[in-house]
């Protein structure tokens, strides 16, 4: 990570937290259920109708602001940490809803001859299992990717920023508050512009026709820029590079001013290998279609291989402080701030066993499955967490096709299999995520790390029967995976990997295999060499995840990088004040229109 952009442990308006203060109260408590219950149930159409999960670490800071306010005038900063932990949580496990529209995507396939979709008790158990098992696994990892590593884990600072801001007192705060606040309305606003629902509102079709009535010279502004940018298609893409454009994303440009240079700059190669080389070096002979979902099931071979070998082997090197994580959590813990080693040992175990019963009773996996699908979540979860932390991209979708080939050779044409694994890892991870960003925020605002912890656990459940109960009835309402209902894209491409994979190694991708180990050796070799030549290497984390997401998204956080490395010499006193709270304002004012979308359609006002 850029030195020179990387977040001040002390966010401006941070105060000592007083001694006495009560942070795990049942105010906070009742909160954070109400608050896990709203974010659980509005996440999962989010999911599916825009193909990403927005940054809910900050929507759940502001949510947790107002039913704290609302109720009560003297809550505190901390407490509102509480409510935005267990709405991140919930939030995390109703992320999982691409896995059961996975099972419906497969079904749909007549051919496969698979008819099988989780019922409301089987979809809560089963998420409720993995979720827990994915918030105790990260649990000894605090110490290690917050603390000893210091990672970035941008959305924990953006959800810190905002919870200060919105908690801060004077006139410093005051401008601070501004910023973000100014900074959410600008990118909110911005993002809806760029989506269809904006063209509902202003009618624009009805305005292009009555220009062509008049037939003005300027038509072709209004036909051209201005109708496209309202109904969503405002990318201006590279020329000759049909993946690899600018979006309009404030969003995009408040991670990379987080983020910092150099894994903005190491993502922009990856990029720039998958996006613009990629696809004339493959097409036609080694990928068929130059599409994004066939580009990508190539790209994501060598990305995916640099990912897991560059992150195991820095945890590799770092042995001795991963070891330390570990055995400074013993069993007296109970009496400081930590969640006690003793208590994450039986919680996983019983997990662990829950996850069994329910894959074998429901799903028909043999328990020796559910175990390798459990051990195989732990280093996939070390090397996600890493990702994470560096770019701020969860590569849950990644990693979880990165199971079902594993689960391929496993288990070899099971479907079912292949799917309920799939789901499994990608619940760890996912929690794993959640939490650790929870972490951040905590971290820099002071909060009991075991406090989190409790709130992260009472949430998970609250977060699965939310999605166990929204998505059948989501399912009914707007259909899933055809063209006028939810796309639910995420899904499709675990749908559509697992027809490939259970037809053995024979179908993936020509060349797939060699290339990932191609892309796992650049991944140790650059992480080898970065001890000695860290200033001069790129990072692998950052260039595997950039050849696996969008060019044009990658590029926009790299904007973001320059514009912060402008304001820092310009003026370093105003960046170092307000640099923060402007980025997290641009992220979370994205985030928050994408959940107010659902509910304005729910009552009406657009139509989906």
């Amino acid at each position: 990570m850029d030195e020179s952009h990387a977040p001040s442990e002390s966010i401006p308006g941070l105060i000592e937290k007083p001694p006495g203060t009560r942070e795990f109260t049942i105010r906070a408590i009742v909160a954070g259920v109400v608050v896990a219950a709203l974010m659980g149930a509005s996440y999962p159409y989010v999911v599916l109708k825009l193909g990403f999960g927005p940054n809910v670490s900050v929507v759940a800071a502001f949510f947790g602001y107002l039913f704290l306010g609302i109720l009560f005038k003297n809550f505190n900063r901390w407490e509102n940490n509480i409510v935005q932990t267990a709405g991140t949580s919930a939030a995390q496990t109703a992320f999982m809803c691409v896995s059961l529209a996975a099972f419906d995507l497969v079904s749909q396939n007549k051919a496969l001859g698979f008819n099988y979709a989780p019922s409301v008790m089987e979809s809560f158990l089963w998420l409720t299992a993995a979720s827990i098992l994915g918030v105790l696994l990260a649990v000894p990892l605090r110490q290690h990717y917050i603390v000893d590593e210091k990672l970035t884990f941008a959305d924990g600072v953006a959800a810190a920023e905002t919870i200060v801001v919105l908690d801060a007192r004077g006139e410093e705060a005051k401008r601070a508050a501004s910023a973000l606040f100014i900074a959410t309305l600008v990118s909110g606003i911005g993002w809806f512009f760029t989506t269809k629902y904006a063209g509902e509102l202003l009618d624009v079709a009805s305005v292009v026709a009555a220009v062509k009535d008049k037939k003005l010279e300027f038509l072709p502004i209004v036909h051209e820029v201005v109708a496209p940018a309202m109904f969503g298609l405002a990318l201006l893409p590279a020329a000759g590079a049909p993946f690899a454009g600018f979006a309009v994303s404030l969003l995009g440009i408040g991670s990379g001013m987080i983020v910092g240079n150099r894994i903005n700059i190491s993502m922009a190669i990856g990029a720039v290998i998958a996006w613009v080389i990629g696809p004339r070096v493959l097409y036609p002979d080694i990928v068929e279609s130059l599409d994004r979902n066939s580009v990508l099931l190539w790209m994501m071979w060598p990305g995916t291989g640099m990912l897991i070998a560059g992150g195991l082997t820095a945890l590799f090197l770092k042995w001795r402080t991963l070891k330390r994580t570990f055995t400074t959590l013993n069993a007296n813990a109970i009496d400081t701030n930590e969640f006690p080693i003793r208590w994450v040992i039986i919680g996983c175990a019983l997990a662990s066993i829950m996850l069994v019963i329910v894959q074998v009773v429901f799903f028909g996996v043999p328990f020796w499955i559910t175990l390798i699908a459990i051990i195989i979540s732990v280093p996939l979860m070390l090397v996600g967490l890493r990702v994470l932390g560096e770019t701020n991209w969860g590569p849950i979708t990644q990693l979880t096709n990165m199971t079902q080939a594993i689960f391929a050779g496993i288990a070899p044409g099971n479907l079912m299999t292949n799917l309920a694994m799939s789901g499994t890892t990608g619940t760890v991870a996912s929690q794993s995520e959640a939490i650790m960003q929870d972490y951040k925020a905590g971290h820099l605002i002071g909060s009991t790390p075991k406090f989190l912890t409790y709130s992260q656990l009472i949430a998970a459940p609250i977060g699965a029967l939310a999605v166990a109960l929204i998505y059948p009835a989501l399912k009914n309402i707007y259909g899933v995976g055809g063209d006028n209902g939810l796309s639910a894209p995420g899904s499709r491409r675990i749908a559509g990997f697992s027809e490939i994979v259970v037809k053995g190694i024979d179908a993936l991708p020509p060349h797939a295999l060699e290339f990932m180990v191609i892309g796992a050796v650049l991944g140790i070799v650059i992480t080898l060499a970065e001890t000695k030549w860290r200033k001069w290497l790129p990072s692998p984390t950052g260039v595997g995840i950039g050849m696996m997401v969008p060019g044009f998204i990658i590029f926009t956080m790299v904007f973001g990088g320059i514009l912060m490395s402008i304001w820092n010499r310009v003026n370093k006193g105003s960046a170092d004040k307000y640099s923060m709270p402007l980025a997290s304002g641009l992220i979370a004012g994205e985030a928050l229109m994408a959940i107010l979308i659902p509910v304005l359609i729910a009552i009406g006002i657009f139509q989906p």
